[in-house]
């Protein structure tokens, strides 16, 4: 056992003698600054890359499928609101009205797809997709029976209708806020990450620094030369990447708060929009229902409420033309709907049904489009300046990740130049 420790002990005396002397000295010191300059670049670069990456998962998916996640939503919303007005015109429906509605389901289908092709495999959004795969057929088909019962003139069609809006209301709408609501805290969520603060970036890159310049002073008590060209070379590199790298980031997380901004505002115009589809949806049920309707005009005040809210908190968010218009459509579809109830509840059904489906001038389908139209254009140009600042701040760490990778490898070479030149001096 002595004679196999022997050689143990050597080594290490060869080791701490090599360490007492210049030149061993200096292979260290070159050793440890590159182990720092690659260790430095590799864990920059990762951090780097983790923000990066959050970006692109919220440009290419996270971004996209909320939206789809939004329009299922609002598809469905529409879908109810158009049946109900394709009811109450009685017999045979308005073309408009059908193709209306048909394109509604067409489009909540085509965004159910696309949900379910780029939705995570986790349990809460596999039971919501299903829910709503398996769901809205039943609800079309109600809506079908509703409708040829009202082509006979059958009085039982309004009894399949308020089914069919009931199990849109009480499951599907439900199901897609639900979907909707993920969705978001996804984009939310990849925001947060693209979003802090590149500390890491900026303590590392001044890690390297230090570990620089108290080599040089080091090396200048030992060998009384001020400056050494490889290493002045390395640390002018890591002063490099110290200012671009956390730069790049803070641009970065710049561009991401306005995105952040602009997906909250999306977010309140969305939401606003189908607030004033499930209100219209109230506002048709109400009169399908004849005199028994308390419930869905009591559901209409409050959707009513929240959409004045909701536009409320938009305008304070943007002064867009779209959504300045949106509150004036607003304040007159109230105003028609006022009349519409006054119709009813006097007993002239006729008249309140003409004006609920009128789309002449002071007609509630005339004030209704208008404030979705707006609210659609709204949607629009906010998300257009969302989608902006996605690809501002993506743009602003392009090249970072290979860009520190190759300062760390310069860095690596330059120390070990610069210190191989003074080792030379000792052979």
């Amino acid at each position: 056992m002595l004679v196999g420790a022997q050689p143990d002990r050597g080594g290490l005396r060869r080791v701490t003698g090599l360490a007492r002397t210049t030149p061993g000295r200096l292979s260290l010191l070159a050793l440890l600054l590159v182990v720092v300059a690659l260790l430095v670049g590799g864990l920059t670069a990762a951090s780097v890359q983790r923000r990066s990456a959050a970006l692109e998962a919220l440009a290419d998916r996270s971004e996209p499928l909320a939206f789809a996640a939004q329009e299922v939503y609002r598809a469905m919303a529409d879908a109810d609101a158009t049946a109900a007005g394709a009811f109450l015109s009685g017999g045979v429906e308005s073309a408009a009205l059908r193709q209306r509605y048909e394109q509604d389901v067409a489009e909540a289908a085509a965004a159910l797809s696309a949900a379910t092709a780029g939705a995570t495999r986790s349990p809460e959004l596999t039971a919501a997709l299903a829910t709503l795969s398996g769901r809205l057929p039943v609800y079309t088909g109600l809506v079908e029976t509703a409708r040829t019962h009202n082509r006979q003139g059958n009085p039982v069609g309004a009894a399949y209708l308020r089914q069919a809006s009931h199990l849109m209301r009480s499951e599907l709408l439900p199901t897609a806020r639900e979907l909707y609501r993920v969705e978001t805290g996804n984009v939310v969520r990849d925001l947060d990450r693209a979003g802090s603060l590149p500390w890491p970036e900026l303590l590392l890159g001044v890690a390297a620094l230090v570990a620089l310049v108290l080599a040089q002073r080091w090396l200048t008590r030992r060998t009384n030369r001020v400056l050494n060209p490889g290493l002045v070379v390395a640390t002018a590199l890591s002063a490099v990447s110290l200012v671009w790298v956390p730069a790049a980031g803070l641009l970065a997380v710049h561009h991401s708060a306005a995105s952040r901004d602009g997906a909250e505002l999306v977010d309140v115009l969305a939401r606003a929009r189908i607030t004033t589809l499930t209100a219209r949806g109230d506002e048709m049920l109400t009169l399908v229902a004849r005199g028994s309707g308390a419930d869905y005009e009591n559901a209409f005040v409050d959707r009513d409420g929240q959409l004045a809210d909701l536009l409320g908190q938009a305008r304070q968010r943007s002064g867009a033309p779209p959504v300045v218009a949106a509150l004036e459509h607003h304040e007159r579809w109230r105003e028609v709907h006022r009349r519409v109830r006054e119709a009813d509840d006097r007993g002239d059904y006729t008249t309140a049904v003409a004006l609920a489906l009128g789309h002449a001038e002071g007609g509630a389908a005339t004030a209704f489009d208008a404030l979705d139209d707006a609210l659609v254009e709204a949607i629009g140009v906010s998300r257009a300046r969302l989608t902006d600042t996605i690809g501002r701040a993506r743009g602003a760490l392009g090249g970072a990740v290979p860009g520190v990778v190759l300062l760390a490898l310069l860095t690596a070479v330059a120390t070990t130049s610069g210190l191989w030149q003074r080792l030379k001096e000792y052979r």
